[in-house]
């Protein structure tokens, strides 16, 4: 009977000696407001466009001051890659995720997948629908798209007949910018026609050249991307009509080309600015600060004036 005592007593003390050890470093959290070591993941909708290529370098460069490591992905405008790219950067042992949604319905998987083992979830320019996201740093859509419809109106006057470029459906962005541009030309404008052309310049002057066919009258375009505003300018050279574009984003060849006299305006964002508040409001999150629900990036409506 005593050798059983003795040897509950002594299983006892060795799971008692067990529960005090203290878990492997790889299993602790990191400490609030020590940021060594911190891996952020990106990431990015397409690279293949010249505003996430800033919004990139932004995020980069604010790492690197801050002393973090960025892991990139590019989702190649595909949602199904951009699931698989972020669940391979969960595998990878990332601190914290920054996502710019190609698609904002599809990557709330991938989001929800990041807060099940409490990993935190900054989105870039588009929101994702569901799941916890720490916060979203964008431009305000909504405002930049009554900004363009208010410029077409200045210049034109109301009820001129106008078409409508929108970006890749389902993306936040093409919601947002769609529904400040109709608060406005619907009241004051007649928009005749619209088409998704996927925020891509190829597409964008596609579709404008479709366009351009069935609507003989038209005398503005709103594209909700400089991308696809480009495109549409080379459609219209093409046929030689006199329409007046307006684009989103303020990219480096839009600029040029509203200095040109070629792209009459783009509503400018800041993407360097924007890659740089995600990475700051990560570095926030993770130091157990508390971050607003939004985070604004300020517009400007470029023109040649």
């Amino acid at each position: 009977m005593k050798k059983v005592l003795l040897v509950l007593m002594s299983f006892s003390l060795l799971i008692l000696a067990a529960c005090s050890l203290e878990p492997p470093e790889w299993a602790k959290p990191k400490k609030k407001g020590n940021l060594e070591d911190i891996k952020i993941g990106l990431s990015v909708s397409t690279l293949n466009n010249p505003f996430f290529v800033s919004l990139k370098n932004g995020a980069v460069k604010e790492a690197k001051k801050q002393g973090m490591d960025v892991v990139i992905v590019d989702a190649q405008n595909d949602s199904a890659k951009q699931v698989n790219d972020v669940e391979d950067l969960l595998q990878q042992g990332v601190d914290v995720l920054l996502i710019n949604p190609t698609d904002s319905a599809a990557i709330s998987t991938a989001v929800q997948s990041a807060n099940n083992i409490g990993i935190p979830v900054v989105t870039l320019d588009r929101s994702a629908d569901k799941g916890k996201v720490e916060t979203l740093v964008a431009s305000d859509n909504v405002k930049g798209g009554e900004m363009a419809a208010d410029y077409i109106v200045e210049k034109l006057g109301e009820g001129a007949k106008v078409a409508e470029l929108e970006g890749t459906p389902g993306a936040s962005a093409t919601r947002e910018r769609g529904k400040g541009f109709h608060n406005v030309a619907d009241q004051k404008l007649d928009v005749a026609a619209k088409q998704s052309a996927d925020f891509d310049r190829t597409k964008g002057l596609n579709v404008m050249e479709n366009l351009l066919q069935g609507n003989s009258d038209i005398k503005a375009v709103f594209a909700h991307n400089d991308e696809m505003a480009l495109g549409a300018i080379q459609a219209i050279n093409s046929s030689g009509r006199d329409v007046l574009v307006v684009g989103f984003d303020g990219n480096e060849d839009a600029v040029n080309a509203v200095k040109e006299g070629k792209l009459a305006a783009t509503v400018a964002q800041q993407p360097e600015l924007i890659g740089e508040l995600a990475v700051k409001a990560a570095s926030d999150v993770l130091k157990g600060k508390k971050v607003e629900e939004n985070i604004a990036a300020p517009l400007k409506l470029m023109t040649k004036e």
